[in-house]
């Protein structure tokens, strides 16, 4: 069954599903972290708030057209292949895939961490911690694997949840603001320049999600409209949720104070309103990180259902059950996953949760260069400024890949070259036939 085939017994995800996929991926452990750590550059840190925000809108409205132009699921494995060919498109969609699982490992320990707040037991027992864990991993498979509608409604009350206290913080915090606590405007050693590009590296992990509802487009009710409509609407919507809360934390709490918090909007909240605030928080921010593993997990299956329909992924993944759920790919990722957090267990939560990152982090990016050339060749008819945006999508996308650092760029590469024997091994087991996407 091809890519494209259309399925109207799965559609499930509407507008507001789809748009809380979007949001509520994004929107996951980062945020509630990362004004502490722009505090090293004061004020100056919302310039690069904005130019990551215009950066990630950029790749939102190249993403939108691409959805209209190849309807399939996959998201940007199915562009990469569509603009590539097979291989390109398998390098995207192994990356994707294994960010994908062990960025939900990542996301389990930062729901587990937020926990700690009302369980404190949960951060001097690993065994206690990795199990808690793995508790959530395995209830939220068996949540997408009993249907996408299920899936789509734990996503969007999720989503709502989470965002209550963000735009509580990010609205009637403006009322709380000292704007001494902006001065000097950039407290770095470093120079204007270097500081801006340093704050938009920081905060360009808080965006990493907004393909989200191009993945599963099979399921969204009518998805040349839904999905350019949900992943714009999202992208834009979260970016100004990031920003207005950043702006009330930094200007609530004294430079000092920020830089030293291990949970800003908590203590943000508390300086505010008093002590109860800040367990109000920790609970959203335990939320944030449960819907967002919902979301990722409910992907985790979808990307290697769309590369087995191709025939570069083992056929088992290519099944789907009579709820029309891609139940191997959702199990083997788990397990993948627990593998994964009973390896590193003995690691701390933050030990964990830095590892697991930094092997996730590459693969995450690539799709967005290659998804932005992809467009290139896919729209060849579009008009000049929509090229002059695909350019721009893929020079913030390079600039990103490079801003990661020495050590991301190895072992990302090492992980995407770990994928290419298992390639050699599908196309050898399933010689190409009439059709096939040729190999460039």
């Amino acid at each position: 069954m091809p890519s494209g085939s259309p399925t109207s017994a799965r559609r499930g995800l509407g507008l507001w599903m789809s748009t809380a996929l979007v949001v509520g991926n994004m929107i996951g452990s980062g945020v509630f972290l990362l004004p502490a750590s722009l505090a090293a550059f004061g004020g100056i840190s919302l310039v690069g708030w904005l130019l990551t925000s215009t950066g990630a809108v950029l790749l939102a409205s190249i993403f939108a057209r691409l959805s209209r132009m190849v309807p399939q699921v996959g998201g940007p494995y199915a562009y990469t292949r569509r603009g590539f060919g097979d291989f390109a498109g398998f390098l995207v969609g192994w990356g994707y895939w294994i960010s994908i699982w062990a960025g939900n490992a990542a996301i389990a320990i930062a729901f587990v961490g937020y926990l700690a707040v009302f369980w404190p037991a949960l951060e001097s027992s690993p065994v206690l911690a990795v199990g808690v864990a793995l508790g959530a991993i395995w209830l939220l498979t068996w949540v997408n694997a009993a249907g996408i509608r299920k899936a789509g409604a734990v996503q969007l009350v999720t989503t709502i949840l989470k965002l209550v206290p963000l735009v509580v913080i990010g609205t009637l915090g403006l009322v709380y603001i000292r704007l001494g606590n902006f001065t000097p405007f950039n407290v770095s050693s470093g120079s204007s320049f270097s500081a801006i590009t340093a704050s938009a590296a920081l905060t360009l992990w808080a965006f990493l999600g907004l393909e989200s509802a191009t993945v599963p487009a099979e399921d969204v009710e009518h998805p040349n409209r839904t999905i350019p409509r949900a992943t714009m609407l999202g992208t834009v919507l979260t970016a100004a949720v990031y920003i207005l809360g950043s702006v009330a934390v930094m200007g609530v709490l004294p430079p000092a104070a920020l830089a030293d918090s291990t949970a800003p909007f908590a203590d943000a909240a508390s300086e505010m309103w008093g002590s109860w605030a800040s367990y109000a928080v920790a609970a959203g921010a335990a939320i944030s990180c449960f819907g967002a593993l919902n979301g990722w997990i409910l992907l985790q299956g979808q990307m290697p259902l769309a590369a087995a329909r191709d025939r570069l992924f083992p056929a088992p993944f290519s099944r789907v059950s009579r709820r029309h759920t891609p139940v191997t790919g959702l199990v083997v990722s788990s397990v993948l996953i627990t593998v994964l957090m009973a390896m590193n267990y003995t690691r701390g939560l933050v030990e964990q949760f830095t590892f697991i990152v930094l092997l996730a982090t590459l693969a995450s990016l690539l799709p967005y260069l290659l998804s932005s050339l992809a467009a290139l060749l896919i729209g060849r008819q579009w008009s000049w400024r929509v090229h002059v945006v695909a350019v721009l999508a893929f020079l913030y996308s390079a600039w990103a890949i490079a801003g990661a650092g020495q050590e991301v760029v190895y072992w990302g590469s090492l992980l995407l070259m770990a994928g290419v024997p298992v390639y050699v091994w599908a196309k050898w087991r399933r010689p190409s036939q009439p059709g096939d996407s040729p190999v460039r």
